[in-house]
């Protein structure tokens, strides 16, 4: 995409000008509608530079150039094509500092981040949100009201009856973004970015508003479009939104003089990882919003509007040393392994190559023959964005690296060539599993994310829950895994220890991922048996369908799962690691905490944790409530003096307050240390 238009006759500018408008359409498409990713951000920056100089040199501007549209064609949702009622113009960019600071010459200016989401605008009249539509082409969006529950950042109503718009930025945080691909199901394709996840998690319809509630969209508003209000700062209109509930984009006042630090400040933050959002550069507003809104419209860009700065991004020229195959909860994923360079300040030798699609649109090459191209995109993920010279072809391997079972290659829905393992027992395509084990309703162990335990599982550290009490004896390959140091794996380390001493049977239970088996079906088998009750009755295989609220389709699958013997190898296994907690059985002529309920606050100190204290009181007959009430029997405080709002509740209901030691001098539990 980078040819030169030097020398081109008028024929050949024209012919150029087209292939350009009709590549870079067709990426957005795919960007835009939430599809395989076609091309790289740098790839289509350059195309649309070179696209903008050819139509100013020939005066001619194509229907379908994409330099004169707002959004990309094909954004589609799930509901109806709406008018705007303002246009939503899109920004005019720049990647110069001096440019930026002539924009704003003596006004009042403020810099804000440009998030790499969709923007949505959102109407509310007489206090309460009546519309939510998609940018669209600029005039035309599509509305998505119907999922206002689903999409964080705003309030459904507002303390303000008059007409609001408001403008602002849906995006899925990487974190988010890093689990969710994670924790895809087996066959499901990994999304590209974040921006790819949010537009097509924005295009699903009504029946699906559960997975976009899961996929955790939030929304920030980067502009007050319209109020009733006289308000002309947009400093104090963007403190107002936030007044009312609204998220808002982080930002700072600035002048032409302050501009060169604060861009680099802000810069700065991204290159470091203090940035968890996905962005895609700043922008720059003037304060005075009358003065703004009096500018004139070029092409698609409304010339006061706002100036974005885009990064410049610097390619790196290094040496592919070789493809290393990486099996995720979906697919096996090609990582290419460079010989090291800098890149924004810190060392680079890792990129993601995605899939084998994409690896063929690079034109990867054998190992050391291969001379490529890498930058860090958006200043935060290196990625391989052109090949420079190919000698011969990649390998595919034939077997999953993580289970050995034979790798097959498929292609997806969207055309896409994919690597996936044929093994069904594969632990890579477990994930959700590992993720349910070491959770806080299961074993509790902190400092292992879906994407930790990804990293684990591809290293063959783990490959059934009871590896994860063994995880000392790979302290030196966790010091060397992405995001562990020295620290974190001795923290990781010290968090396995405390997780298998004093184990709650429930959670250990719940832990397990027994089919149909969650955390009310195990508090109810611990309370009809306690353990090891339960385990002695496992043993000598009685039905548990008699118990309330198990019934046989549960029993059955009960059966079932320890009638597997690789589950039944892992059980007996685990046993072995834990010390599983002695529960006595609720049904057993009643509990110590037998009818009463307690509410817990502020820190605990004996038991190992709030989700320990509940799970004892629940075994004695009690219950635990999240508030004080007339109902309350006994809040647990540890600071009994404070003038907590729980303190002050149970004191005026005359509700007895204890502390941990006096709930164990008076039901029993865990003992004092």
């Amino acid at each position: 995409m980078n040819q030169k238009e030097t020398g081109m006759n008028e024929e050949q500018k024209m012919e150029r000008m087209r292939a350009l408008a009709a590549a870079l359409n067709a990426a957005s498409a795919a960007y835009y509608g939430g599809l395989d990713e076609i091309m790289t951000d740098y790839e289509w920056d350059a195309g649309f530079d070179e696209l903008a100089r050819l139509e100013a040199e020939t005066g001619v501007i194509l229907p379908e150039s994409p330099t004169h549209r707002v959004s990309a064609p094909g954004e589609e949702a799930g509901g109806e094509k709406e008018a705007h009622e303002y246009p939503a113009l899109s920004l005019a960019k720049t990647k110069s500092v001096a440019e930026l600071a002539a924009w704003a010459g003596e006004r009042e200016a403020w810099l804000s981040w440009k998030l790499d989401g969709l923007t949505l605008v959102l109407t509310y009249d007489g206090g309460s949100l009546t519309r939510i539509l998609t940018r669209g082409d600029g005039a035309v969006g599509t509305n998505i009201t119907y999922m206002k529950e689903v999409i964080g950042g705003f309030p459904l109503t507002i303390p303000e009856t008059g007409h609001l718009v408001v403008r602002g930025e849906a995006v899925i945080s990487y974190p988010d973004f890093e689990e969710i691909n994670a924790s895809l199901e087996e066959g499901e394709e990994a999304y590209a970015n974040p921006r790819n996840l949010a537009s097509g998690t924005l295009a699903l319809d009504a029946k699906h508003l559960s997975e976009v509630r899961a996929r955790r969209v939030g929304f920030y508003a980067f502009t007050l479009v319209h109020t009733d209000r006289e308000m002309v700062s947009w400093g104090r209109r963007m403190d107002w939104l936030a007044e009312m509930g609204f998220a808002v984009v982080d930002r700072e006042a600035v002048t032409a003089e302050t501009l060169g630090e604060a861009v680099s400040r802000w810069t700065e933050t991204v290159e470091t990882g203090g940035m968890p959002l996905p962005v895609d550069g700043l922008v720059l507003v003037y304060d005075d919003t009358v003065y703004a809104e009096g500018g004139s419209v070029t092409g698609h860009h409304a010339t006061r509007a706002g100036l974005a700065f885009k990064w410049a991004d610097q390619p790196e020229t290094t040496v592919l040393d070789h493809v290393e195959w990486s099996c995720g909860a979906s697919v096996i994923t090609p990582v290419a392994v460079f010989d090291p360079v800098k890149l924004e300040g810190t060392t680079v030798s890792r990129a993601s190559l995605v899939n084998l699609s994409e690896m063929d649109r690079l034109g990867i090459g054998e190992n050391r023959k291969t001379v490529m191209e890498v930058i860090k995109a958006n200043k935060i993920i290196p990625k391989v964005i052109r090949v420079k010279e190919r000698e011969g072809t990649y390998d595919i391997p034939s077997v999953c690296p993580v289970c050995g079972e034979k790798a097959e290659v498929f292609v997806s829905r969207t055309g896409t060539r994919l690597l996936k393992c044929a093994g069904p027992d594969c632990p890579a395509k477990h994930l959700k599993k590992f993720q349910r084990f070491v959770s806080k309703h299961g074993m509790d162990i902190d400092g292992l994310s879906i994407e930790g335990l990804r990293d684990f599982v591809a290293a063959g550290l783990i490959r059934d829950f009871s590896d994860l009490f063994r995880l000392e004896e790979h302290r030196e390959s966790i010091v060397l895994l992405p995001g562990f140091g020295q620290k974190s794996a001795d923290h990781l380390i010290a968090a396995v220890e405390r997780a298998r001493r004093d184990v709650d049977p429930v959670r250990f239970l719940n832990a397990l991922c027994i089919p149909q088996i969650g955390p009310d079906a195990a508090k109810r088998l611990i309370a009809a048996y306690g353990w090891p009750g339960f385990l002695d009755r496992l043993r000598a295989g009685e039905d548990f369908a008699q118990v309330d609220g198990i019934g046989g389709e549960r029993a059955g699958a009960i059966r079932e799962w320890f009638g597997k013997e690789n589950n039944r190898a892992v059980f007996l296994e685990l046993l072995t690691l834990l010390e599983v907690r002695n529960v006595t059985p609720r049904n057993a002529g009643g509990g110590a905490c037998e009818g009463k309920t307690f509410v817990i606050t502020g820190e605990v100190r004996i038991f190992t944790n709030r989700d320990a204290f509940k799970a004892y009181v629940e075994s004695q007959g009690g219950r635990v409530a999240g508030s004080v009430s007339k109902k309350t029997d006994f809040l647990v405080n540890n600071d009994a003096t404070s003038g907590s709002s729980k303190n002050r509740k149970a004191a005026e209901l005359g509700i007895p307050i204890l502390t941990e030691e006096e709930f164990i001098r008076d039901f029993g539990g865990a003992a004092p240390a």
